[in-house]
């Protein structure tokens, strides 16, 4: 299939939007194949003319700066790297022209492709269907935004190997093929700085399963109320399966116990490292996959509770001087941040705060006047604005300006026997690169 791919490539005049860790996968994947097709490589970043590999190919003109996106009309393929926006650019008369190493891999490996999206639990759920094929001896491979762009990994897949791939918005926002299994984890408030409203947050989520026929599959969680309301006005082709907490989906969660056509398949109630009912869905999730490709019960169950979490989701850092800390930066909206705090139970302080993206904050005001923390470490920029509309006198609010002050705070006030946790309810990309880099600076600080 290698050979039909590069064959949409021939004859064509293409621009790389975007030369970052998927920007150039894209790059190095045609110049494997085609080392003279010419090549225009656009971003709004200067320092992409000193890399010494796109200096030394004679096939390669450079645009940056501010008006890199300029003219993408003149091209014949627009090859978009996720974290660059088209938001503030009329894309109808180019959106036929866009394309990814996502959409690349969907258009000659559908089939065989598990696709996860969703705001927030597709990296837990992606890494867990993952490990479940792996524990049931099938060949796989883990790609896409959980860090592993497709392009990177393309000559590693073949028509019998089952490829999990994680999905964001950014990268469905455009495709116009659909995985054999879709899953989608729910719907909340997120990325409006990159797609501009809601509306298309959702509608670039639900091209998971746009393009899916008869035969394929679309599973779900149901007690999410965004995405069971768009799914029911939106009309689609595949087979869809629900999870949830009610026996009115198909598969459920009851007293601890999970059901598939009403026939207990997992005990929850089993010592397992996913806790939380955000992670219980995610089990369901994954589990249902599993049904679906007919793996083998038992291994699955192995699989599940021998699961780690993943870095910055919930992660245990230690106990020191009595006070438990755990990592939760991968949080960036409330919701996913009042999850962490109902999973841990005992969190007597929290840090948070974050940029300020547009997001709605009133329910998780009224959730922390009405929690059991008795610390609130706020951070900029939206610690700071939740400060002032707090009402519940009986808190400790603290306003601190950096993350070494909020972990300095929190080990003077959290009480012994307790649980300090960071979860920012908001992008950490203000101050920090990424909540890998907010997550990693927090754990050496508790740990100094």
């Amino acid at each position: 299939m290698i050979n039909n791919i590069i064959n949409d490539f021939i004859n064509k005049k293409i621009i790389i939007v975007g030369f970052g860790k998927e920007g150039k996968a894209s790059y190095h994947f045609i110049r494997r194949y085609l080392k003279k097709i010419p090549l225009v490589i656009a971003d709004i970043n200067d320092n992409i003319k000193n890399n010494e590999e796109l200096s030394n190919d004679p096939y390669v003109k450079i645009i940056t700066g501010k008006n890199y996106l300029d003219n993408l009309n003149e091209y014949d393929l627009i090859i978009k790297s996720p974290g660059i926006t088209f938001k503030d650019i009329d894309t109808t008369k180019i959106k036929d022209k866009i394309s990814s190493g996502l959409e690349i891999v969907l258009k000659y490996y559908k089939d065989k492709i598990i696709g996860i999206t969703g705001t927030k639990g597709k990296s837990t759920t992606s890494s867990l269907i993952y490990n479940i094929l792996k524990e049931n001896n099938i060949d796989t491979i883990l790609l896409g935004n959980i860090g592993n762009p497709v392009l990177d990994y393309i000559e590693l897949l073949e028509e019998k190997k089952w490829i999990v791939i994680e999905m964001s918005c950014d990268q469905l926002e455009f495709v116009t093929y659909s995985p054999h299994i879709a899953v989608i984890t729910n719907f909340y408030e997120d990325h409006l700085d990159h797609l501009g409203t809601l509306e298309n947050y959702y509608k670039a989520k639900l091209n998971i399963t746009k393009y899916q026929n008869n035969n394929d599959y679309l599973i779900y969680y149901d007690g999410s109320i965004n995405l069971k309301e768009k799914i029911n006005n939106t009309l689609l082709n595949s087979n869809k399966i629900t999870v949830g907490f009610t026996k009115e989906s198909n598969v459920y969660c009851y007293d601890n116990n999970i059901y598939i056509d009403n026939k207990k398949v997992f005990n929850a109630n089993e010592k397992r490292n996913l806790i939380g009912e955000h992670n219980l869905i995610n089990i369901m999730l994954s589990i249902t996959v599993a049904n679906i490709i007919k793996l083998d019960k038992i291994k699955v169950k192995k699989a599940i509770n021998s699961f780690s979490p993943l870095e910055h989701r919930l992660e245990l850092v230690g106990t020191y001087n009595g006070i438990t800390y755990y990592n939760d930066a991968i949080s960036t909206i409330p919701l996913a941040t009042i999850e962490g705090i109902k999973a841990l139970g005992n969190v007597n302080t929290l840090i948070f705060g974050g940029l300020d993206r547009g997001i709605n904050y009133d329910d998780f005001i009224y959730y922390l006047d009405n929690s059991n923390i008795d610390n609130l470490i706020c951070m900029p920029t939206t610690g700071h604005k939740i400060a002032t509309k707090l009402k519940n006198k009986k808190k400790n609010i603290y306003l601190v300006d950096t993350l070494e002050e909020a972990v300095s705070k929190a080990k003077e006030v959290t009480k012994k026997n307790t649980i300090c946790l960071m979860s920012p309810a908001g992008a950490s990309y203000e101050y920090f690169k990424n909540f890998e880099e907010k997550g990693n600076k927090y754990k050496e600080l508790v740990k100094k």
